[in-house]
């Protein structure tokens, strides 16, 4: 694990979220907060992807699941705004590259510790920065789907009290789960240490594009 690199590249994030969210409220636009939907329903056990398993032996804090933090986020003008502004400071600040042309291997899952990475490694860093944040981890999870190209990809479920809403590397636009266009096939549990499926039929072996 590259930690030094890993601790410059959160201090600049953090440091830049402080700073949006200190700014005048006039000086960020803002999206209204989404109205309030109906969220995905799990359908039980899921086989992860393994690159996950192997992320979570070297990054065991960001897999724990804690039952004593709220299965879901109470969206706030504050709450909403942060997540804006995470969203769109980590989708600016990594650049986006396969792990094949990054690393040299099909798929591998961090925290974009160089400013270099794919979309599960967009993902993983900012629910780390929302979790630092106050935001309750249990309440996002990583989540696989199929996209527009029918290839396997990552994006992170917010679990709110107005509905799943998804963060992408592929745009700002904070949408509910079902209007994103995607096939979404499993996610994270928010019970154990595992994952649950979410009806998609296809299941990839790995998220391993941009």
């Amino acid at each position: 694990m590259r930690s030094g690199s890993f601790l410059k590249v959160v201090g600049f994030a953090v440091g830049a979220l402080c700073a949006t969210l200190g700014a005048a409220p006039a000086a960020e636009s803002v999206p209204p907060m989404p109205a309030i939907e109906a969220g995905a329903s799990p359908l039980g056990a899921a086989k992860p992807i393994a690159a996950w398993v192997t992320f979570c032996q070297s990054y065991a804090a960001e897999c724990a699941v804690s039952s004593a933090e709220p299965a879901r986020i109470t969206l706030t003008a504050a709450s909403w705004a942060q997540i804006v502004a995470v969203n769109k400071r980590v989708n600016k600040s990594v650049r986006a590259m396969t792990d094949m042309d990054h690393l040299g291997v099909p798929d591998r899952w961090d925290l974009a510790e160089d400013g270099i990475g794919d979309c599960e490694d967009y993902q993983l860093l900012k629910r780390h920065l929302l979790a630092a944040a106050g935001l309750p981890k249990r309440a996002m999870r990583m989540t696989v789907v199929i996209d527009e190209k029918g290839e396997g990809h990552a994006v992170l479920t917010l679990i709110t009290d107005r509905g799943d809403l998804v963060l992408d590397n592929k745009t700002s636009q904070i949408l509910p789960w079902h209007r994103t266009g995607y096939v979404f096939v499993k996610r994270e549990s928010q019970d154990a240490v595992a994952w649950v499926s979410l009806g998609g039929v296809t299941s990839p072996a790995m998220t391993a594009n941009r």
